[in-house]
Parts: structure tokens; sequence; C-alpha cells
């Protein structure tokens, strides 16, 4: 079998956030979006036969979630990634992110403190702070392989804390932790009794070298950890809404269940249910083939900045379809370098600062993309500079 990457699949238009958000966001219209963590391709055939499947049905209920659902889940991880998990240990969620907000609640109460590790995701700040907790930093260190965790740092701020918010892979800066990082990190959270929350959405989008490793798998018990994960990212279907959280521990499910049930939060849509089952059943074929050309968009990407993008260093990942640019030695300020993306080389990018700690003077590239797109972006970034 073989797809597309390369097709340019129109979405503007179409309500979507990525390319529908280009003038309230970066203001202009002809602003190429390489911002919000979507792909531009094509979901796998496989997932829109299913909710053509579904639709077809006319009556649009309530629904429970089947034992296909769960099985699907399971396979996947066994098969992909060497993790046994059981059915009771998941809790379904309508994505990630409510998983980290329902977390916190669960495993923090309010005024204690939750460690996260930026650059990170947003929400994993605001899931702390909206919801009243303590947010403890622990800031990445830069070295010459890459950005690492600062253990002696989490050490410190273990003791003052109740929860770990974990990105795996690392999302914006694209490392995948080594067993060894995971296996000190889960040493420092036992010693406290710390929870650990592994965001393991990007968990299937691992380039040729490396291998992402299930934290909770590592941890043999598990009882201290719970996993979120979900076929988003992997298949470019997030907009469906469905994630899981994997909690070994009962204990955890009874408090994640408890928050989710006082919110009220339900997770039986029928299409995306679906989708879950037929992406995680018959995507894998699709996901290799992805995986091929994402790892040539990085390439291609890291070998342009180095050649033609002075000023701009690329921080190659090993995991995601995220490129974090140190854009330092331009010597602009935050303010600047987003104005000088947005305006002077129309190019819409999320701005590092938005990842906290780490992130000033950065900014994160989508490689989600038609090739086209990707070299389109980096020429304009190019001309933009020769032009400064």
């Amino acid at each position: 079998m073989s797809w597309d990457f390369d097709r340019i699949i129109p979405r503007a238009g179409t309500g979507a956030l990525k390319w529908d958000e280009r003038r309230a966001r970066f203001g202009a219209d002809d602003v190429l979006p390489m911002w919000v963590a979507d792909m531009d391709f094509a979901a796998p055939a496989a997932v829109t036969r299913a909710l053509v499947e579904r639709a077809q049905h006319p009556v649009y209920g309530y629904t429970r979630h089947p034992d296909a659902l769960y099985e699907s889940l399971a396979d996947w991880l066994r098969t992909r990634h060497g993790w046994v998990i059981e059915r009771d240990w998941v809790v379904w969620v309508p994505g990630v992110v409510p998983g980290l907000y329902a977390a916190v609640r669960a495993f923090a109460a309010p005024g204690e403190g939750v460690i996260v590790q930026p650059p990170v995701y947003p929400p994993f700040f605001s899931a702390v702070t909206d919801n009243g907790r303590c947010l403890l930093e622990n800031p990445l260190v830069e070295t010459d392989g890459g950005h690492a965790m600062d253990l002696a740092g989490l050490d410190r701020a273990a003791a003052d804390a109740r929860l770990l918010l974990l990105c795996s892979p690392h999302n914006p800066v694209g490392r995948v932790w080594r067993t060894d990082e995971l296996a000190a990190m889960l040493a420092i959270a036992r010693r406290h009794g710390l929870v650990v929350l592994s965001d393991e959405i990007h968990h299937d989008l691992v380039y040729p070298g490396g291998r992402h490793t299930p934290l909770a798998g590592l941890a043999g018990d598990g009882l201290n950890v719970v996993t979120a994960v979900a076929p988003s990212k992997t298949f470019n279907i997030p907009g469906l809404g469905l994630s899981a959280l994997i909690a070994p521990n009962p204990a955890h499910r009874a408090a994640l269940r408890r928050v989710l049930g006082e919110l009220h939060v339900g997770t039986g849509n029928p299409f995306a249910i679906a989708a879950f089952i037929a992406a995680y059943r018959e995507g894998a074929a699709w996901l290799d083939a992805l995986l091929d050309y994402l790892a040539g968009n990085r390439d291609y990407a890291l070998d342009f900045v180095a050649r033609r993008l002075p000023g701009i260093r690329a921080v190659a990942p090993e995991g995601t379809y995220l490129l974090w640019l140190d854009c330092r030695g331009l010597g602009l300020d935050d303010a600047d370098l987003q104005a000088f993306f947005a305006r002077r080389a129309r190019v819409g990018l999320n701005p590092g600062l938005s990842f906290g700690s780490g992130g000033s003077g950065c900014m994160r590239f989508n490689l989600g993309a038609p090739r086209f797109l990707v070299a389109e972006a980096l020429e304009r970034i190019a001309a933009a500079l020769a032009s400064a």
C-alpha cells in the first residue's frame, strides 16, 4: 500500500483552528500556519471508512464503551510498545488535557505542589494554576546532547510536591527519554511518594534510532504512575476527542473517576469510538509510512536551517513532529521575534515563551505537513532573514 503525504489538502474554511485562526493569531490570512500540533495529512483510510459506516446508521444516541475499544488499545500497546495493560486500569477522558486537569485535582489538594519541567506544553501550567495548586518548576537543562532533566533539582522540588507531570516524548524539544533517565526520575518519585502523570500522547512518533519506553512498564507494578495515551496525534484525529488514562493503582482510578464524575465529563461520542478502534486496529502500516515521511521532513528542515538560516539553530527532535528552533542568535526580544516570523516571514509558529522557562528566544515549528509546505515556510524565513 502507498499513501500520498505530498498531497495538499485545503483546510481553510473548514473551521480548522490551525488555518482559520490565522488572522486572529498572526494578523493576516496569508501567513503559512506551522503552529498548532495537528498534521495536514489525511487520516488513515480505515478511520474514514469507520466514520462513514457509523454515520450511515442514522441514530447517534448515548454510546457505551464497547469491548473492541479496550481491546484495540491493549493490543496496540502490547504489539507496538511491549506494554501489557489490564482492562480495569483504563479511565476514559475526552482528551489528554482534560486528563491533566483531572489528575491535578485528583492527586494534589489546593495549595499542594505539582512539578512541571519547562519548556513544556502550555496546559501543563494551566492545569496546575487553574485548579489552585502550587506550580513548582524544575526547568530542563541544555546540554551538548540536547535537553535533559535536572535530576538534582527534581529531587529538591519533590520534597514539596504531590504530583509530577511528565511529557514523554517531550513537547516541544522532541526528547525521547532514555530508560536510565526515566529510572532515575522514578527513583526520586518513589522516594518522595509522588504520583507521576506521564503524558505519552506522542509515544508512537519516534524517529529511527530511538525507542519510547512506557514509564509504567518500566516501573514494574506502575502503582505510582498514571499514563495518558491516545491515537489522536499518531493518526491525526485530535478533533474527535477520546483519550485514555491508564492507572494500575485502584486508588488512583477511584480518585480520577470521582473528579470526572463531579465534572460530569462524558466520553461516549460514537464517532470518536469508531475512529479510535479503526486507527489502532488498522493503522500500523499507515503509521510506518508516516514515520518515514516525517523523518524526511525532519532531515530536510535540519539541513535547511544549518545551511540557510543564520542565527537560528534547530534542535534535532528524537520524537514528535515538532521542531524546536533556537533563535537567540538573531538578537531579538520575544515580541520582536514573534513579529519577525508572523509579519516579515509570514510564517505562523508557536512562540517559545508560551512553553515557559527556557522558551525565551525560541519558536516551535510543526513538521507535520506536505514537504512542499515545510519547504515553503523555510524559504519564507530565509528570504526574511536575507532582507533584514
